[in-house]
């Protein structure tokens, strides 16, 4: 069955991907056949370059799962990470053609299962890509999967995001996703490290979030994460920081509802407004 590619993420250009290999709720088959041996080299070099950065940058989470994700030199089978992960918190990744609506996408995260987009960028879209790939997506975001208390806060956004689906409230829990899922900061020995896959995928912003005196970082309160816009073409000028992931799950436990109508009659804030 085709689907209609109308994404949930920051693109505004039309996504990339084959959107004709996916089934009704957007999940395919991985295209495993179709990675050439450059793929697999644009792999191996990412993970080679990403994975000398993080140490001492990357929360202790990420650290203590990355070897899970399995093979360096090439692009692992989302099978093969499966039988791990399930073991691990009863997650696991199905592949995607890329970018995907709301609904499906909180409809899988509901479900213990996370979408991983499964073409790979080109040489030329080594050092920055707009959308994410397979790299981004596994380096990112599924090594903090294998963290218990990470996981469940992921099932609970998935069955939040079902809800302000219903309210028409998605914009206000993208901006939770984008400050901490993917940008988001903890404490950990005495200094800051990232547990946010746009963060944990970037050579230049891990550098950027977790050492440059330039962003500012304020403590994570929802609120103000809903009313503050994002950019996707630059590094962030706004980090949100926790002290533990369970602080993370504990914030955002609460019904969301009396939140977003609070939120929706405020005005928004800019990237970089002041705290």
């Amino acid at each position: 069955m085709a689907v209609e590619p109308v994404v949930y993420g920051a693109s505004e250009r039309p996504p990339r991907g084959d959107y004709s290999r996916a089934g009704a709720d957007y999940t395919c088959r991985q295209n495993y056949q179709g990675y050439t041996a450059a793929d697999h080299e644009t792999y191996r070099r990412l993970y080679e370059r990403q994975a000398a950065l993080v140490p001492g940058r990357a929360c202790d989470e990420f650290l203590g799962a990355l070897a899970s994700l399995g093979a360096k030199d090439r692009i692992p089978r989302f099978e093969e990470i499966n039988e791990r992960l399930y073991r691990a918190t009863r997650w696991e990744i199905v592949a995607v053609p890329g970018l995907i609506p709301e609904l499906p996408f909180f409809t899988l995260l509901a479900n213990r299962r996370f979408p991983v987009t499964d073409w790979i960028r080109t040489a030329q879209e080594f050092d920055y890509i707009v959308e994410p790939d397979v790299f981004h997506d596994l380096f990112g975001h599924v090594p903090m999967l294998f963290n218990p208390v990470f996981a469940d806060h992921m099932q609970q956004y998935g069955k939040g995001g079902l809800k302000a689906h219903r309210l028409s409230a998605c914009e206000l829990l993208s901006r939770l996703y984008w400050y901490t899922i993917e940008f988001g900061l903890i404490r950990q020995h005495g200094g800051l490290r990232a547990y946010g896959a746009g963060i944990l995928s970037s050579p230049g912003e891990l550098r950027y979030a977790v050492e440059s005196a330039e962003p500012q970082r304020l403590p994570l309160d929802i609120e103000r994460v809903m009313r503050t816009r994002y950019k996707i073409d630059s590094f962030q000028q706004t980090y949100f920081v926790i002290d533990s992931i369970q602080e993370l799950f504990d914030k955002t436990a609460p019904d969301f509802t009396p939140l977003y109508q609070r939120v929706q009659a405020m005005d928004e804030l800019a990237a970089d407004a002041p705290a």
